[in-house]
């Protein structure tokens, strides 16, 4: 009879450093196409056409643009297309989008300097991921195993040996006294729960025949942007903005494994995985407008954003249900938590807007972000001033480089008036794929990201398509402004990485996040 074990806390007293890994980081990366209804209906194709709250955080010159006061709020339905309700997660949910207000202030006779406030939700985490396949002589423990049978750190393993409480524990080698930072929290329910046999104190894998997995992500990233830009006689504009963000992701994994041996089925394994991630993060951002030809509305917009420098706390709790015939233990629990830093990369934009009369407005807009120089920092310790001592995870910034990739940004927007108070809008907005179709996430790095991992899967998504509409209509000095997005994005999802070359057993499947938003904006002109 197997003995229950519940373990609250996975104690790592030994190694203070803490960082995360490629993986579980990159979610924070990118934007989602949100703000106002007539920047959402437009693609966000308005850099360089600007007088819109919205640009705020892509161009801030764009601001410069307003010869007018105005206050806008905005707010919608998201809804997940062919997903089922997990955790408590409905496939459409209420979003508050955007509220923000700027103060345009005559500096001289066609020469303003305005000031602005801007929050928006750039992301929104608000999504159910599901996959399942077959498995074909490979498993999450074997995983574990594989890296066992490595038996050294330097080899991406680990030695399994217990230790002075009778946990089983991956040390450096046969002879070190440190546990090793490629055993994982993945790793160590493995080799407690399932790996170990009670009678003779061997290990022994087992293989699985096909898995399940379904995640529910909630949260936001929320953007909080500060302006101050200008207009000199109507042809050059300039802004800087200085943003904050608050970070909120909450996440709940399922993952079950069908286990298999000679004589057939051998049970059933089971990880729940409860994660949290929180904390703050700033970053400055700059751009100009300007009008090369003086007789002419053709206008082109520069804009640069430096990294984002977040602060971030995670806390996961993990629980392993063995419910086979193998392993020491019926239930496994580990949990963890750490403060460490992320560092986004710079961000360069190049846009263009031209518009004819007062019932046309074209806009285009390019910006390149190389994903592959985001840090993963880790934070060391602390000064005699309670200051953070960290560093770059250079074992984690070389698996990033050959994961992530540089991202390019199109964009294409439409503004139509047929009558000077309706507006009719459509956009196009792509985005090229953050993950290279071999990336992986890699458990045998010798790295605090790896050590801190409570999960193995990964998912390796490709660009993104939006298509995008709107309309808008004008009552005195208020505007109402309804859009609607489709966004499209197909991927690869892995439950772990394929440790014995036998990719056609990986059971790789093909998942997807397909998106439907109505958007709404009340706004006032003073």
């Amino acid at each position: 009879m197997k003995k229950l074990y519940i373990l609250a806390v996975f104690a790592l007293a030994i190694m203070p450093v803490a960082a995360q890994d490629t993986y579980e980081s990159a979610r924070f990366l990118g934007n989602d196409l949100n703000g106002t209804a007539r920047y959402v209906g437009m693609g966000g194709a308005m850099e360089a056409l600007g007088a819109d709250l919205s640009t705020i955080s892509t161009n801030p010159a764009g601001i410069g643009l307003f010869r007018k006061s105005a206050a806008s709020v905005s707010f919608g339905l998201v809804s997940q297309q062919n997903a089922k309700k997990f955790d408590g997660l409905n496939k459409t949910n209420m979003s508050f989008d955007q509220v923000g207000f700027v103060y345009a202030a005559r500096s001289g006779r066609n020469s303003f300097v305005n000031f602005g406030f801007n929050y928006h939700k750039s992301r929104n985490f608000d999504q159910i991921l599901s996959a399942a396949n077959q498995l074909n002589r490979v498993s999450q423990n074997g995983l574990s195993y594989k890296k066992a049978e490595y038996g050294d750190v330097r080899m991406g393993g680990y030695d399994l040996a217990f230790n002075n409480q009778d946990d089983v524990m991956g040390f450096e080698n046969a002879t070190s006294d440190w546990r090793a930072q490629t055993y994982s929290q993945a790793d160590y329910l493995n080799a407690n729960s399932l790996l170990l046999d009670p009678e003779d104190h061997n290990f022994y894998v087992i293989d699985a025949n096909e898995y399940n997995f379904d995640r529910s992500h909630r949260g936001w990233i929320n953007e909080y942007d500060f302006n101050i830009s200008g207009n000199v006689n109507d042809r050059f504009y300039w802004g800087v903005t200085f943003g904050l963000y608050d970070v909120n992701y909450k996440g709940y994994s399922e993952y079950a494994e069908g286990l298999v041996d000679k004589n057939g089925d051998a049970g059933l394994v089971v990880v729940g995985d409860q994660r949290r991630v929180k904390g703050s993060g700033f970053d400055m951002k700059a751009g100009i407008i300007f009008r090369p030809v003086e007789g002419s509305p053709f206008r082109i917009g520069l804009s640069v954003s430096t990294p984002t420098w977040y602060d971030l706390t995670t806390e996961n709790a993990t629980e392993m249900t063995n419910k086979s015939k193998y392993g020491a233990w019926d239930k496994g629990n580990s949990s963890e938590s750490y403060d460490f830093k992320l560092y986004t990369p710079w961000k360069f934009g190049l846009s263009l807007g031209h518009t004819v009369g007062n019932y046309l407005a074209l806009g285009a807009s390019y910006e390149y972000a190389d994903m592959a120089a985001c840090q993963n920092r880790v934070i060391n310790g602390y000064d005699y001033y309670g200051y953070e001592d960290s560093y770059t995870d250079e074992v984690m910034k070389d698996n990033t480089e050959k994961s992530l990739k540089g991202v390019s940004s199109f964009k294409l927007g439409l503004e139509y008036k047929p009558d000077p108070a309706l507006a009719v809008r459509f956009g196009y907005n792509y985005v090229t794929a953050t993950y290279n179709e071999d990336g992986s996430r890699n458990m045998m790095l010798d790295s605090p990201g790896v050590m801190y991992s409570s999960t193995t899967d990964y998912t390796n998504w490709g660009g993104t398509n939006r298509i995008t509409c709107g309309l808008g209509y004008n009552i005195g000095q208020l505007n109402l402004d309804v859009a609607y997005q489709y966004s499209a994005t197909n991927g690869t999802f892995y439950a772990f990485q394929d440790y014995n070359s036998n990719k056609r057993g990986m059971g790789a499947t093909d998942v997807s996040n397909k998106r439907h938003q109505v958007l709404f904006t009340i706004g006032y002109r003073f």
